[in-house]
Parts: C-alpha cells; sequence; structure tokens
C-alpha cells in the first residue's frame, strides 16, 4: 500500500508538472527536422526530390516557417518576426556555408569533391548547424541551443550558437571540438580534432562576462589544443601546435608547440614492444 501511495503522489506531481508545462511539444525532433528542411532548401545535396521547381522550393520554404512557429514559443508577433528575420538571411547563409565547404576542400587533400565535404564532413554539419542557430540566437530562447545539440550529438563538435565566427571557418576531423559562448573567431580559422576553446573559470556569476578566447584571421590550430580565457588572444596568422595548453595571449604571426623530451634508445633494446608493432 505504502509503494502505491507513493506511485499516486508521483503520479499526481507529473500530472500537474505536464499540465503546467509551457514549452512546445517536441522541441528536439523539431530542432532536427529544422536543421534538414533549412540544409534541404538551401542545398540539392539534402533535398528529398529532384530538380525541384520554384513551386515546390516555395512550399519547402513555407514548411521551414511552420517548423519554426511550433518550436517558438513566443507570441504570434514575435514568432512572425523571428521567421521573418531567418527567411532574410537564407541567402546570406548559403553564400557563408559554400566558403565553409570550400574552406575545408581546399584544406583537405583527401577530399575529392566540395560534394564529398558538403554531404559527408562532419565539420560542414556542425559549422552549418551553428550558423543557423545563431541566426536564432538572441530572438528565441531555448529552440537555438536545442538545434546547436542535434549537431553536437551527430558529429561530437560542440559549437555553442553565441560564438561570433567569421568566413570560411573550416573543421578538419572534428570530434571534440569544443567552442564555448563568447569565443570569437575571425576569418580563414582553421580547427582539428579535439580543439577546445574554453572558459578558465566558470560560475553563474560570470554569465555576462566575456569567458572564451578570441582568436585573430587565419589561424589555425591543431588536435586536442586547449585554449582558455576572455582575455586570451591569438594574434593573426599563427600556428597553435597540437596539444598545447593556452592561458595567456600570443602576438600574431606566432607558433606555439608543447615542450617536447626526445630520449635515444640503446641500440640493443630489442625485446621494446614497439619493434613489433607495424601500421
Amino acid at each position: 500500500m505504502a509503494a502505491k501511495a507513493r506511485t499516486d503522489r508521483l503520479l499526481t506531481s507529473l500530472e500537474r508538472e505536464h499540465r503546467e508545462h509551457g514549452l512546445p511539444l517536441g522541441l528536439r525532433e523539431l530542432a532536427g527536422r529544422f536543421i534538414y528542411t533549412t540544409l534541404g532548401l538551401l542545398f540539392p545535396h539534402f533535398a528529398t526530390q529532384p530538380h525541384a521547381r520554384h513551386e515546390e522550393l516555395a512550399g519547402e520554404l513555407y514548411a521551414l516557417g511552420g517548423i519554426l512557429d511550433r518550436a517558438l514559443g513566443e507570441s504570434d508577433a514575435e514568432r512572425a518576426a523571428v521567421i521573418e528575420h531567418f527567411y532574410s538571411r537564407l541567402s546570406w547563409l548559403r553564400e557563408a556555408l559554400l566558403l565553409d565547404a570550400t574552406a575545408i576542400y581546399e584544406g583537405d587533400p583527401a577530399a575529392e569533391s566540395l560534394d564529398e565535404v558538403i554531404l559527408a564532413y562532419p565539420g560542414f554539419l556542425a559549422i552549418a548547424t551553428y550558423r543557423f542557430a545563431h541566426e536564432l540566437r538572441g530572438r528565441a530562447e531555448l529552440f537555438p541551443r536545442l538545434v546547436a545539440e542535434v549537431a553536437h550529438t551527430a558529429t561530437g563538435i560542440d559549437i555553442h550558437p553565441g560564438a561570433e565566427i567569421g568566413a570560411s571557418f573550416a573543421i578538419d576531423h572534428g570530434t571534440g571540438v569544443v567552442i564555448g559562448e563568447t569565443a570569437v573567431l575571425g576569418d580563414r580559422v582553421r580547427l582539428y580534432q579535439g580543439v577546445t576553446l574554453g572558459a578558465a573559470r566558470v560560475g553563474r556569476g560570470l554569465e555576462h562576462s566575456k569567458r572564451h578566447p578570441t582568436i585573430g584571421d587565419d589561424v589555425v590550430i591543431y588536435a586536442n589544443a586547449t585554449i582558455l580565457g576572455g582575455e586570451t588572444v591569438i594574434g593573426h596568422g599563427s600556428r597553435i601546435g597540437g596539444n598545447v595548453w593556452l592561458t595567456h595571449s600570443v602576438p600574431p604571426f606566432s607558433v606555439v608547440t608543447p615542450a617536447t623530451r626526445i630520449d635515444r634508445r640503446e641500440a640493443d633494446a630489442a625485446t621494446d614492444d614497439l619493434i613489433e608493432f607495424n601500421i
């Protein structure tokens, strides 16, 4: 009887919470639909039907507006303003993403075509999703964060929609990349897997401060580098080596590498397991 009473109290509490729940239903599903509907509208690679005509594309645009209308919890007038803003940015988004795809392609000799980058590269999907979410940032509360989480789940790349990222952005491989909310990245920045652009300190009292680094134009940051702090500035044209840990600024055209120790092996160390390791 005691167990039944506890269950009844739980169900009563949950019933009240469901009744008072103010968020639109199915937000996570809507976030995924929003991303792929937008990609299908901007790139035939993601379209659901070939050779779409003007009327069919207009229908896709209308469907996109319907997804946003369902997903946004604001008033009717506010929802309409958000949708109109996003519509007005579609042309810019397509141009920006073509620049991003080209930057990824030109920096990766393994890429055989721009089509491959657009369709198959997790870096492109993560960047596209970031740019969509960034356009909604400040105009919608929760939805942009959910949009970003779709790409995070799919690619392992975590870009906060609040970050400011310039043109021709490239992420190579990408798994484990983290870009924080107040990070600022210039044009033609390239990141490799495992890069963290994070905060040196965390806490609820810091939510309105710049906590993440600023990266100048034409900077390359190699795998597993960690750069922390809102006052940390990486000067333009710099190269940050793999596994570097940085909490201070570096001037333009710097080359930063971790300290490396090299020990000589004994010539007769024939029992070393590495001798038998083949790649």
